[in-house]
């Protein structure tokens, strides 16, 4: 495959359908062991030199701006290329939410620019912790108040949930995109954000869709776990049992597995391209750790489901639950097992 496909978030920009994510690289993020991060430089290569060129982060993963600033470093002094794209995020700490001022948010973008050696950021993609704290919308204001002056190219939000993003768009921030979980044991945006998005141009750029490795053969046939080495298993668990159940999961390890054999592709790839087929849907957001996932990226865009396999799926997944809410309601209800494990101010540690 000469170029990953790609999609357009506007008429004059575009990312690649598959978005090389950055959380599992974060410092705090593994509970158990540390990461290889010279494999991962490797592997940051080879994905770009097969066109997935597009890398998401934030300012609170801790090390990743920098980790992705000297695998740009790198790409620029080996092949004088300077295609990179980055979408990062502006994640206002909890704690400072009602201190944010156009002088704190002027420093973060700032240091992401630092971090990331880049002189305009592609995608800077908002976050606001708590809707009862007011500001957003100000804040929201500053951030375009940057774009204007050349320092971001493009506003998205992430993790915001569909009332807010109507805010948004009514207050005239130019909202291209909204990252959000969704995958098939996560469907909360088909209740009301996909349409949102439709009706206004937003794509939807889409994390978990292979629920932090849960949605691969590795998990097929085994038992539920008693300890998860790192922070996406332990809230992509929480995830299961609130959709499907570990029986049910389990059941539709299998069904994928099937469809893949059929289309000559991975369980993996069938969960990925499931959400990539989903309207307003514009990319999905996979973690990459080292090279063996190069392969398996590529193997989406040289496969594709029937409708038949698309209707298999869903005929399962219509006898389960969805999890309660709106995207990332749970993870803001004060105590809510889904809230317990977010870690909500990182931007001054």
């Amino acid at each position: 495959m000469e170029n990953a496909i790609r999609i357009n978030l506007t008429p004059d920009y575009q990312t690649c359908r598959i978005i090389n994510g950055g959380w599992q690289l974060s410092e705090g993020h593994k509970l158990q062991g540390e990461h290889d991060f010279s494999s991962v430089l490797k592997a940051f290569h080879q994905l770009a030199e097969r066109g997935f060129t597009t890398f998401d982060c934030a300012d609170i993963y801790t090390g990743v701006e920098e980790l992705i600033g000297q695998f740009i470093l790198e790409r620029r002094r080996d092949t004088g290329k300077d295609d990179v794209q980055v979408h990062t995020k502006f994640v206002p700490d909890l704690s400072a939410l009602s201190e944010v001022d156009y002088h704190y948010v002027e420093r973060i973008i700032a240091r992401s620019l630092k971090r990331l050696n880049k002189e305009q950021l592609d995608l800077v993609q908002f976050h606001w912790w708590d809707y009862q704290v007011p500001g957003f919308l100000d804040i929201a204001g500053h951030l375009v108040r940057l774009k204007e002056e050349g320092l971001i190219k493009n506003l998205g939000t992430t993790n915001f949930d569909t009332a807010h993003l109507q805010k948004l768009v009514d207050a005239g921030y130019p909202l291209v995109s909204n990252q959000t979980q969704y995958s098939v044991l996560d469907r909360r945006p088909e209740r009301a954000m996909v349409d949102f998005c439709q009706r206004n141009n937003v794509k939807l750029l889409c994390y978990g869709s292979l629920a932090g490795g849960f949605l691969s053969e590795s998990w097929l046939g085994k038992p539920a776990p008693s300890t998860l080495e790192n922070r996406s298993l332990v809230k992509y668990r929480l995830i299961i049992d609130d959709s499907v159940g570990w029986d049910g999961y389990q059941q539709l390890l299998r069904l994928m597995k099937e469809i893949g054999e059929l289309r000559g592709c991975s369980l993996s790839n069938v969960a990925v391209m499931y959400i990539l087929n989903k309207p307003a849907v514009g990319a999905a957001i996979v973690g990459t750790r080292s090279e063996r996932h190069i392969a398996s990226n590529e193997k989406v865009f040289s496969s594709r489901l029937l409708p038949e396999d698309v209707q298999r799926i869903d005929d399962f997944l219509n006898q389960h639950r969805i999890p309660d809410g709106e995207p990332f309601g749970l993870e803001r209800e004060e105590g809510n097992k889904h809230r317990n494990i977010m870690k909500m101010n990182l931007n001054d540690e």
